[in-house]
Formats: C-alpha cells, structure tokens, sequence
C-alpha cells in the first residue's frame, strides 16, 4: 500500500515519494525540517493512512539507546529479593519493554516514531546503528535474542540542534520538509477550518509570510501559529480590514501573541513601526 496522505494531513509529492521510498528500501525515513511543519505528525498520519499500529518513542536530553531496547530494575529485584518475595525469582519481572523491542514483536508491521533524536548526545544514534541495522538485539539477562517478526517503518525527526554521524546518515532515506507555500498553506488552513472565509484566510496569510520575511526574526512563526492565529481572528470577528487596509506604519499585526513568542522580535516590530511612523511623520 503506498502513502498518498490523508485527509487531515496535506502532503507534498516529493514527501509521498520520501515514504514510499523508505517502505520500499526498508530503512529509516529521517525527517527534517523546521518546528511545526508536520514531521512528528507524519508518522501519526502514514500508520493511519496505512492502518499500522503506531508506536512513539520521544527523545529527551537524558534519553539513552538502550531504553528503546529495554531496562532492567536490579535495584527492585534485590529489594524484593532481600523481602522474601516469590517475583525476584523470575528475573523477567524487573525488564521494562522498550520501543524497539514492542515494534520488534508486533504481529502487525507497525509505525515507529523516533521524535526528536538529536535532543539526545551525540552517541545516541550511533548505539542503536546495529539494532537497526540486523533488527535484532541480545538481552543479557534473560539469554535470549530479540529477533523482529518483520521490520517496522521507521520514521525518526530532528530538528537540526545537532549534526547526526554519517555512519548514521547512511542508513537512513533523507527529506526535507520545506515550510509549505502559499497555495499549500491554503490547502493546510482549509483542512482545519473548512468553509473559511477565502478573503479572511489571502489577508492572514499575506501578513504572515510578510512577518516571517522581516529580517532579525528570532523565531519564524510556524503552521501551528497561524492556525491559532487564524482560530483568535475568527473567534474575535476581527473585520477584514484589518488586515486588507493594514497601515505599514502599523508594522505590529493584530493578535501578534500568537505569532510572535519572544519578546525579542514583540521589541523588533515595535521599532519598525516606530521607526516607520517616524519616517512617515
């Protein structure tokens, strides 16, 4: 079965091709991008689009790779040993299942997610290059291998914090999602809100771009932000002229809390405007 989307989720051609791909060849679809354009989502979207079980592994900076395999509680073992309980015996008590180890085991081929992997250090993605290379990995504790039934799709984001080894790339089928275009954006806001008003939704958008276009931005609003913005000019009955008859020297859009989220580029616009009322006076 090939990924051609969903209909929650609007996705490009070259993205289809990406999954696709990486089903085919069978190896991690490493998703790039920047924050809010959807590469956590798609993973939830292919194993719906798929009718995959979904599994998510979210990375933090204290994530270990050996967590995605399992972990092993001696400490709880000996505690329960030293009380005389029946458990400790069965060491199989104190191995927490991990991520890897559930997708390895599905009856079906399920979705794994792998959110976020370069939040973790720089090692990370180098000691699980076997386990996903072979699909298999060892439990020391119990003597036994864990073999995967067949291998599940893979899908692991990064949002760039750090660079990931080559050795790592290699094995991996790359894209990058492009921040979506206008006529895509369109699509993306229809999805979410169907039936809006078309003028309401060109105004916005023109806006939005026109902010994420002004030079010294600390942080570009995403998707994300302009569907809650979208949401908070529609729930406030913000008339069109708004934004259609925006004075420039005005440079600070309406609502621009849910655009702008630091107080560096709130103090940016303020001086544009400033200095454009300056110049206008």
């Amino acid at each position: 079965m090939k990924f051609v989307g969903t209909s929650d989720y609007i996705a490009t051609e070259d993205l289809k091709v990406a999954v696709n791909a990486a089903v085919t060849l069978e190896r991690p679809l490493l998703v790039k991008g920047e924050p809010g354009t959807g590469k956590t989502v798609l993973a939830i979207e292919v194993a719906k689009a798929l009718g995959a079980p979904l599994l998510e592994w979210h990375i933090k900076s204290t994530t270990k790779a050996h967590q995605g395999l399992y972990e092993y509680d001696a400490v709880a073992r000996l505690r329960d040993g030293q009380l005389g309980e029946e458990r400790a015996r069965d060491v199989r008590n104190y191995i927490k299942r991990g991520k890897l180890w559930d997708a390895f085991t599905s009856d079906e081929r399920p979705v794994l997610l792998i959110d976020e992997i370069d939040k973790a250090d720089i090692e990370f993605p180098n000691d699980l290059l076997q386990e996903l290379d072979r699909m298999e990995f060892f439990v020391y504790e119990t003597k036994e291998t864990v073999r995967a039934k067949q291998r599940p799709i893979i899908i692991i984001t990064s949002n760039n914090e750090k660079e990931l080894p080559d050795a790592f790339l290699r094995r991996c089928f790359f894209h990058y999602i492009k921040f979506p275009d206008a006529k895509t954006m369109e699509e993306i806001v229809e999805v979410h809100y169907p039936g809006i008003k078309k003028r309401l939704v060109a105004d916005a958008l023109r806006v939005f771009y026109e902010v994420r276009e002004v030079p010294g931005l600390k942080k570009k609003p995403s998707t994300s932000e302009l569907l809650d913005w979208l949401k908070l000019l529609l729930s406030e009955d913000v008339p069109n002229n708004i934004l259609s008859e925006r004075d420039p020297r005005k440079a600070i859009p309406p609502l621009h809390g849910a655009l702008l989220k630091n107080e560096q580029d709130v103090h940016l616009f303020e001086r544009l405007a400033f200095l454009s009322r300056r110049e206008g006076g």
